[in-house]
């Protein structure tokens, strides 16, 4: 059985960049060591003079340690 770093957290949210796909996220997500456990999509809203406008949306990855799966 392989020993657990300390250092390294049970849980890690990884944000899926603009120009990355989340294929090429979840392949940097398993190099680090992690699993993926859901996926998170959450607005994105840029201030206007009529409030706020939503222009986008932002994609998160949470991951799990594989050695604790």
């Amino acid at each position: 059985m392989k020993k657990v770093s300390q250092t390294l957290p049970r849980k890690k949210q990884f944000i899926v960049a603009t120009d990355e796909t989340v294929s090429a996220c979840i392949d940097r997500m398993d190099r680090e060591g992690y699993a993926p456990i859901r996926r998170i999509e959450k607005p994105v809203f840029r201030e206007t003079a009529n409030g706020p406008e939503p222009s986008g949306r932002e994609c998160i990855i949470e991951g799990i340690l594989k050695i604790l799966k």
